[in-house]
């Protein structure tokens, strides 16, 4: 499989494929493609798996995309304005993604449930109780909101993140929560009252514009019905 990423603020990533090369996505996110793509809809692992990807953010069911007959191409577009991102997964490279982060991959990466290890950093860190966690062999392709940002953390070394912006990381990560330390900066600093402090080693992938700070930012401008 070959790919290219064209666009910047809605980008597509445009995908070639060999004879009986397989490609996954999740419903609806196929952009285009050559007419010998032949689609067929499964659960990919059964009825518990699905569930777990609809937790995750994802849906049930997934679509396998195969290239019958010849060389086929097959895009799939970003839904926000953002970034798509490739990760190369291999066995002990698993990652973490933010919720609804998948777009497609190959057919040797699974999609599964990541839970947080500690309940806090779920209910107060701001990306959720359950994250999406990419395992198996091949490319995966996953859409982040805004531009993103790259930094390694050597072992011990933390980076502290603002509510929503942590798109990606190594599974070898830790993340946990930390309190806005100070009453005052908690009720008037305009933080929120927790941070997600992320602890390597490994990579971090941190986005621009989380869509739930855009969603923020554009309700007081949305009429509401009497």
């Amino acid at each position: 499989m070959r790919y290219q990423i064209q666009g910047e603020t809605l980008p597509v990533v445009i995908c070639e494929l060999e004879a009986g090369e397989r490609m996954i996505t999740e419903g609806g996110a196929m952009s285009w493609m050559s007419p010998n793509m032949k689609m067929e809809t499964t659960s990919n692992g059964g009825i518990g798996k699905a569930f777990g990807r609809a937790f995750s953010g994802e849906k049930m069911f997934q679509n396998i995309y195969t290239a019958q007959g010849g060389p086929g191409m097959i895009a799939f577009a970003s839904s926000f304005p953002g970034s798509i991102r490739a990760f190369e997964i291999a066995p002990g490279q698993d990652m973490i993604f933010q919720k609804s982060a998948f777009l497609a991959s190959e057919a040797g990466v699974q999609l599964s449930m990541h839970f947080r290890k500690k309940l806090g950093s779920g209910l107060f860190g701001g990306e959720g109780f359950i994250m999406q966690k990419v395992s198996g062999t091949g490319i995966v392709f996953t859409e982040f909101d805004g531009h993103v940002i790259e930094y390694e953390l050597q072992a011990g070394q933390q980076i502290v993140i603002d509510t929503g912006h942590l798109a990606a990381m190594s599974a070898t990560c830790n993340m946990d929560i930390q309190s806005v330390p100070g009453v005052k900066n908690m009720l008037f600093g305009g933080e929120g009252l927790f941070n997600t402090v992320i602890t390597g080693p490994g990579k971090v992938w941190l986005q621009t514009m989380p869509i739930s700070n855009v969603a923020g930012a554009l309700r007081p401008y949305i009429p509401t019905g009497n």
